[in-house]
């Protein structure tokens, strides 16, 4: 199967683990896309919920598609929270932000009952850093804030990039793989400046595969 059948496969199944009366928090990106398009399909079909979205792209889909958004604002628990990942490790430890949207996908997911996890079989590594590390970070002072991140060891650059929140993004690469990401975490947390970062750490609940051959697995 190609990547996006894989993605679209994993979406859907998801999807189908959703049940009536659910408050349901809308993942950003490529797979979670298309879990939103077969939750489209459901509540066409009868399927009653609501649901609150991590970025506007989702929020406009869902509202084009007809599924009921909560005000965000209004909103303090939620039962399941479906979302991608750029890569999870055997811990369920993340990175999370290749689409900009991190630090909602990550309000959002503190904010539920449990993170739903979707991921083709490319995501799963056996320790994080391969891929880029974003961090959002203020506009106001922003060169400083990367003086600062560039200062404490790190390699980053801007993303040519403006969050939902109108903040701005710094890719940091690692080069190597991390054995102790918290602590990359809480050193890139200290600086001034800095929002969040890309990490995601005891959030998530089940996660949901799909292989190149077509199988779709679900690991507690």
């Amino acid at each position: 199967m190609s990547r996006d059948a894989v993605k679209k496969a994993v979406g859907y199944k998801a999807a189908e683990l959703i049940e009536n009366g659910m408050r349901v928090g809308l993942g950003t990106g490529s797979t979670a896309f298309y879990f939103i398009e077969r939750l489209i399909e459901r509540c066409r079909t009868g399927l009653k919920i609501h649901a609150v979205a991590t970025s506007i792209q989702s929020q406009k889909m869902a509202e084009e598609g007809g599924i009921p958004l909560l005000p965000i604002t209004e909103v303090t628990a939620l039962d399941v929270t479906v979302d991608g990942a750029d890569e999870i490790d055997e811990k369920k430890r993340m990175i999370k932000g290749g689409g900009g949207a991190h630090v909602r996908e990550k309000i959002i997911a503190a904010m539920s009952r449990e993170m739903i996890v979707i991921v083709d079989e490319s995501k799963l590594v056996k320790e994080l850093g391969k891929c880029k590390l974003p961090v959002e970070i203020l506009p106001f002072a922003a060169k400083a804030t990367l003086h600062h991140i560039e200062k404490a060891g790190y390699r980053g650059h801007f993303r040519d990039f403006v969050t939902d929140n109108g903040n701005y993004i710094v890719d940091i690469h690692f080069g190597t793989t991390l054995f102790h990401p918290e602590e990359e975490h809480e050193r890139l947390r200290a600086i001034p400046g800095v929002v969040d970062t890309g990490f995601f750490f005891n959030l998530a609940g089940r996660v949901i595969v799909g292989f190149a051959d077509g199988t779709v697995a679900i690991r507690g």
